[in-house]
């Protein structure tokens, strides 16, 4: 029986060593699902509810794994379904492949049902890569071309492939004029700037006497490279969302996130700062980072299209972090850990206790600070995290200290809703041994959450270890839009927008066959954490939170808060009388910066800026 072209798209996806195709059935790839038929289902088809989850699963599955994601989908509602997940990977440099099927040649061009043009659709989200197969020869060269971009570019590629091209007999390109053959195998380098751009850096470094340190993901592979940097220049290291996990959050000098969704340490950092050394990181908030010409600055990135941008940087290194810091350390200086460290590890150590504070002020019913803060100590040493965008961020960037194995991430650049329950499957399947845990809103749960969980439901008996936990932070608002309103608004709750249904999450959990736990009392929240994971299942934990507790910015000012805060007693509705009663006071108990208190733990001193 000879091969078709969908049977050698298997065989070679199988050389490649892709071990899962996050997929949605439909007719437009019915020749590929013959052939996984007949291929025992290698590589395994792993069926969503929906072909955006697919490509959400894919991008979490290359995060967490380090590996490329596939994702496949059907022609023309399939194949556009596809597009938010892989703008995901996109934005966020992640290497995705895609293959989605296509109506059939001789149909092309006239109006056929499910036509899109798919190569222009794609051309933007698959810039790097994305081409249709027209014919046999063409197969393998087009798949190795886009399984090794998606790599060495960390971008998301695409094969479009007519349902007609899939059933034809497979014949491999020719020793022949205009046939383009091809060969398996990914070279693995890491690219180093040369020694004079090192010197340039090393000089700006060694000028230095307040040196802070900006991490992504970039640097994830350099923890012990970026600890000694940090170490010889006496610096403070601040991490972009994306690279939560790339530096341990229990070091002193470790200050947090940084950003919108950062933390006050990581502002103060970059503000009394004279010299920056960003490490991996397209941060995009200039804002965020120190006042241009307050301090000289270098970055180092591994791609040459993402230097030089977000700062006047004086020194651009383009190469691997691990490397390039490894030939960098011995050209610095060691500075001795002078008040500038001291003051960054007392800043970073006051706000963990303003944390544990704001965390432990009541709300109706619960404060979503103390949820999250409640399973920082509980954090199994081997967890993979995610989030949803949204308030959950907020509280996943201030209150989870991610040290050693463990791993975390959410849509950083994009910042859409959904990704936080696919990535947690995609997690899983990449780390079928390790426990994963989504926190996520009620918002973004509605969205796509709930339908995921029936995909959870099916494939979670084949996981070494079974522990997916679901924390849906149930407010009944869509609360991150909501607070941006006040604040950059003015404007009350408009309910229409805002105002969602309050859904039994854990007994939709329970009817799938999995554990659910509905929290309403602070008293429980501990239990039910542990009893999540202690689970022989995956878990929902439905818990009902204050929608009134403010993700407050690291560099809010009291009149900005109370902007916000006179925003909500607009409103006419019971929960704005109780806003009226205790808000203000919650806020200025835990607002750290402003100048107006300078008897609070963490505020502004006026004479030394801190």
């Amino acid at each position: 029986m000879s091969q078709k072209v969908s049977d050698h798209l298997l065989d070679r996806l199988r050389a490649w060593e892709v071990e899962h195709v996050f997929a949605y059935p439909g007719d437009g790839i019915n020749g590929l699902l013959a052939a996984w038929g007949r291929a025992d289902d290698n590589p395994r088809f792993i069926q969503s509810r929906h072909e955006e989850m697919s490509a959400f699963e894919a991008v979490g599955y290359a995060k967490f794994s380090g590996k490329i994601g596939v994702c496949a989908a059907t022609s023309g509602p399939g194949a556009i379904h596809l597009l938010n997940g892989l703008y995901d990977a996109k934005l966020d440099h992640v290497p995705v492949v895609a293959i989605v099927g296509q109506t059939n040649r001789s149909a092309m061009g006239g109006s056929y049902q499910q036509e899109v043009d798919l190569v222009s659709l794609y051309k933007d989200v698959a810039s790097d890569f994305c081409e249709m197969v027209t014919v046999p020869e063409q197969l393998p060269g087009v798949l190795d071309r886009a399984i090794r971009t998606a790599v060495a570019r960390r971008s998301p590629t695409a094969l479009i492939i007519p349902a007609d091209v899939q059933e034809l007999d497979y014949s491999p390109p020719g020793h022949a004029f205009k046939m383009v053959p091809s060969s398996l195998g990914m070279p693995q380098y890491a690219p180093v700037p040369g020694d004079e751009d090192l010197a340039r850096a090393a000089e700006v470094l060694n000028a230095g006497e307040k040196v802070a340190l900006l991490v992504g993901q970039g640097a994830r592979g350099a923890r012990q490279e970026v600890m000694a940097v940090a170490d010889r220049l006496g610096a403070g290291v601040a991490k972009a969302l994306l690279g939560k996990d790339a530096l341990d959050d229990d070091l002193p000098y470790v200050t947090g996130s940084i950003g919108l969704l950062g933390t006050r340490p990581s502002y103060e950092l970059m503000v009394g700062c004279d010299t920056l050394l960003v490490i991996g990181s397209s941060f995009p908030y200039t804002q965020f980072l120190p006042e241009f010409g307050q301090a000289r600055a270098v970055q180092i990135d591994i791609d040459p299209h993402m230097v030089g941008m977000r700062y006047p940087f004086e020194v651009n290194l383009v190469g691997d972090a691990r490397r390039t810091l490894a030939r960098l350390l011995p050209l610095l200086d060691t500075k001795k850990h002078d008040s500038w460290r001291e003051r960054i590890e007392k800043n970073t150590a006051r706000w963990w206790e303003v944390m544990q504070r704001r965390a432990a002020v009541d709300a109706d019913p619960l404060n979503p600070e103390y949820v999250v803060h409640a399973l920082d100590g509980l954090l199994p040493e081997n967890v993979i995290l995610s989030s949803d965008s949204g308030s959950a961020a907020n509280w996943y960037a201030r209150h989870l200290r991610l040290r050693g194995a463990m791993r975390g991430s959410l849509s950083g650049t994009l910042a859409t809703m959904g990704p936080g329950v696919p990535y947690a499957i995609g997690a899983k399947f990449a780390h079928g041994d390790r426990p994963a845990i989504a926190l996520v809103g009620d918002g973004a749960m509605q969205m796509n959450g709930m339908a995921e969980l029936i995909t959870v439901a099916k494939y979670y008996p084949e996981w070494e270890d079974p522990r997916l936990i679901v924390a849906v932070l149930n407010n009944q608002d869509l609360n991150q839009v909501t607070w941006e309103m006040r604040a950059m608004e003015g404007a009350p709750q408009f309910l229409p927008s805002q105002s969602i249904p309050d859904i039994a999450y854990a007994d939709f959990a329970r009817m799938v066959g999995l554990k659910g736990i509905r929290v309403e009392k602070p008293g429980d929240v501990v239990d039910a954490w542990q009893a999540a994971l202690a689970a022989d299942r995956p878990c929902v934990l439905d818990f009902v939170t204050d929608p009134a507790v403010p993700p407050i910015p690291p560099h809010a000012t009291l009149d900005q808060i109370e902007a916000a805060a006179t925003s909500v007693l607009k409103g006419d509705s019971d929960r704005a009388a109780m806003v009226r009663q205790g808000f203000k006071a919650k806020v200025q108990e835990f607002l750290p910066g402003h100048r107006h208190r300078t008897d609070r733990p963490g505020a502004r001193d006026e004479k030394d800026g801190t």
